[in-house]
């Protein structure tokens, strides 16, 4: 098996194409050797008879005629005539030298247990072919033919036969070899493309010709490749943005201690006690937007998503706790929840930060007082939508598309705290559970985000 395994699958497709040729060719040949023959011995057979059927009803079936046939008239046709009685010797043209093979099958034809027979018999070293007829009450009449005209025929045919399989295997052989050679190209191109990506990382697409299987494994090896390459593309994204969203607090954290580590020299003027409060105070808002921010960038990269379906999971409840943990920290902010049940399998942890992550939003673009509407929408029996609508200046048209996308933040909000990650961070979390978000316009006049997730009512 091991050694099966080393051998190239072209080689062993033509290999199989030889084998399966062979034993075609070998049957194919068995068979027509086999059919002629027996054809022949049946052609000859017919004949015997109908010349011994005709014999016995002339006047060779009397005894006195029959010996004076010359001998010579018989072998110039290979024949031999007997007459053969049931209860005497056999009466043959002028002697027994010229007698056919007589025996058992013969006699039962004199005695009239059987109409006729026929069969292969050899006097001498020649064989014979023998039928025998009844002619009348108790005698047949026998003739033989020899068979070597006919075994010689057998014999030709025996040869020829194997000699033309046998450049019958040839032939598939090399075909199978052309049709393996063609058949497996479309598996070299994915071949060298696959090293082509091993050692250059170059992810260009393979051409597709034809729509048979391999075309088929073609086009799903070109989709890998295309979603391979939109990945590395989302990673550079997000490495490139990351830096960018990291540089600024890191310069201004840098900023703040290279200050505060100048005032401890020796010598140097003493910062007055209110400005340093201020920068410890700014450093420690630069450290809480770098671990949220950080975080945030963990979440979205994380390579080992968990799949879409972990437990059962009631939504309502887990909209509940996000809505407490949103009050604590919403000041005067008001939530309006209008919550439904509504079943589903998912992350109960992912789907609370994603909804928490909306109130938020909500919150932060609420004016004081303002009030945020938070409600769960049934659209039909698979599907729910969770609203949450808020009053504050709402979200610009040309930026609608674009608020759930990473690191985006509209001209109005880039000096509001905030890294731009959390609606990305909505958006993943529901695709991985088999739903959509989008933006919107609320009728209390703000922004209305929405998610729908998939799942089922349960009625009690």
């Amino acid at each position: 098996m091991e050694a099966l395994n080393q051998v190239s699958l072209r080689t062993r497709v033509g290999v199989l194409a030889a084998l399966v040729a062979a034993l075609v060719v070998v049957l194919v040949s068995v068979a027509a050797f086999v059919t002629v023959r027996v054809n022949i011995m049946q052609t000859l057979d017919s004949n015997l008879l109908q010349r011994a059927s005709a014999a016995a009803q002339s006047e060779l079936a009397d005894p006195q005629q029959l010996a004076t046939i010359p001998t010579e008239v018989l072998g110039a046709g290979d024949i031999r005539l007997a007459l053969l009685l049931a209860n005497g010797p056999a009466i043959s043209a002028e002697g027994a030298a010229s007698a056919p093979p007589l025996g058992e099958d013969e006699l039962e034809v004199a005695k009239g247990d059987v109409h006729s027979s026929a069969r292969t018999a050899t006097e001498d070293g020649v064989p014979y072919r023998v039928v025998a007829v009844q002619a009348g009450p108790g005698q047949a009449l026998v003739i033989a033919q020899r068979l070597d005209a006919t075994q010689q025929v057998l014999t030709k045919l025996g040869f020829a036969l194997p000699i033309v399989g046998g450049v019958g295997v040839v032939i598939a052989a090399i075909a199978g070899a052309a049709i393996a050679r063609a058949g497996l190209r479309p598996v070299d191109r994915l071949t060298a493309a696959t090293e082509r990506v091993a050692a250059t990382g170059d992810l260009r697409p393979i051409p597709v010709e034809g729509s048979d299987e391999l075309a088929r494994l073609t086009a799903s090896f070109n989709e890998m490749l295309g979603a391979l390459a939109a990945s590395q593309e989302q990673q550079r994204r997000l490495v490139a943005d990351a830096g960018h969203e990291l540089r600024t607090p890191l310069t201004s954290m840098r900023t703040n201690l290279e200050l505060l580590a100048a005032a401890s020299r020796p010598g140097a003027p003493n910062l007055p006690a209110a400005e340093r409060a201020e920068i410890l105070d700014d450093v420690q808002a630069q450290v809480a937007e770098l671990s949220t921010l950080v975080g945030d960038l963990v979440e979205l990269a994380r390579e080992d998503a968990p799949m879409v379906v972990h437990e059962p999971l009631e939504l309502a409840e887990v909209v509940s706790r996000a809505l407490e943990r949103a009050r604590r920290r919403a000041g005067d902010v008001e939530f309006d929840p209008v919550l439904v049940p509504w079943t589903l399998a998912g992350d109960a942890t992912a789907l609370e930060r994603a909804v928490l992550n909306l109130l938020d939003n909500a919150a932060k673009w609420s004016p004081p007082g303002g009030r945020v509407r938070v409600q769960m929408r049934p659209v039909d029996e698979w599907s729910m939508v969770l609203e949450v609508a808020d009053a504050g200046p709402g979200i610009a048209e040309e930026d609608l598309p674009l608020v759930f996308e990473r690191f985006y933040r509209a001209a109005t909000s880039r000096t509001m705290p905030g890294s731009g990650l959390g609606l990305a961070i909505v958006r993943q979390v529901a695709v991985r559970h088999g739903g959509a978000v989008w933006a919107g316009r609320a009728p209390e006049g703000g922004a209305l985000l929405a998610m729908r997730l998939p799942g089922h009512r349960l009625f009690t």
